[in-house]
């Protein structure tokens, strides 16, 4: 009895022992058959933790902590000007925090173009670049495209005005008016008091003011002075440069100018005098050159 009850021990022991080998054998199966799935499920490319919005984030708002979150993004697809750390993005910490520029939708990325400086408002300063400055142009609505101008837009910038009096440039009379082309590509930072580029509402300005270098703005005060600014709107995806333009009316109505008459040549006469008594008698002679 002890006999057999001692074998049916071991065989249990052994089945106990086997069924145990097959349930590892099964597990390391799995594993190895998860991890191969994952292999192949992981991607492809390299990646790049950056920081994304978590909400949607508007012109003016106060960039903090809680509006951000780091994902990994492709390395080959990342735009200039991302966050990696939180020493970059918040330099200061939330005592000085940036604020938004331009309008963010939920799991975009936080570039900089985007934001400002840490503790800076979202005012026409923060868009100025280094070495520009800020110049305000009177316009009124055919000047100002009708209402269609908002800031980022690009504009080219013409001036009518009288080009003075007497002889004009290239034989026009003088106090003959003309329409010039004098600056090209003109980036508007405001529209009015407005600065944010995500506005959709039509302005009818009364002012715009753009970011040129200060040798443009002295040109453009002196234009503003002495005629009157048009601008004329460019298109987002327009990167030609606009050749110099002048017209005036003549040209405008397709008058041609009469050619200036030549001058006269004075053909010169030499003479020889020889006096005779009291009488000096002029006698013409061949001229010739010494």
């Amino acid at each position: 009895m002890r006999l057999v009850f001692g074998l049916v021990l071991i065989l249990g022991l052994g089945l106990a022992g086997f069924a145990v080998y097959m349930a590892k054998n099964y597990i390391q199966g799995y594993q190895a058959q998860l991890e191969q799935e994952r292999a192949k499920s992981a991607p492809a490319f390299d990646t790049v933790e950056v920081y994304v919005a978590t909400q949607k984030l508007e012109y003016g708002q106060r960039l903090l902590k809680d509006h951000v979150s780091l994902v990994a993004y492709p390395a080959g697809s990342l735009p200039e000007g991302t966050y990696s750390t939180e020493e970059e993005l918040f330099p200061e910490g939330e005592d000085e925090p940036r604020t938004v520029l331009r309008t963010m939708e939920s799991k975009e990325a936080i570039l900089d173009v985007k934001v400002t400086g840490p503790g800076e408002d979202a005012g026409i300063t923060s868009q100025l670049k280094r070495g520009m400055r800020a110049f305000a142009i009177e316009v009124d609505v055919s000047s100002g495209v009708s209402g269609f101008l908002r800031p980022g837009d690009r504009v080219d910038i013409y001036w009518t005005g009288n080009v003075g009096t007497g002889d004009g440039i290239d034989g026009r009379r003088g106090g003959s008016e003309v329409t010039k082309l004098i600056e090209t590509g003109v980036r508007l930072i405001a529209v009015d008091q407005v600065a944010n580029g995500d506005t959709t509402e039509a302005i009818i300005a009364r002012t715009v003011t753009v970011a040129i270098k200060p040798q443009q703005v002295a040109a453009l005060a002196q234009a503003q002075s002495t005629g009157s600014l048009s601008l004329s709107l460019v298109g987002a995806d327009d990167e030609t440069v606009a050749e110099a333009i002048e017209v005036d009316q003549n040209m405008l109505l397709g008058i041609e100018q009469a050619a200036a008459p030549a001058p006269k040549v004075q053909e010169e006469i030499c003479t020889i005098k020889t006096r005779r008594g009291g009488e000096v008698i002029s006698t013409p002679i061949p001229c010739t050159t010494n």
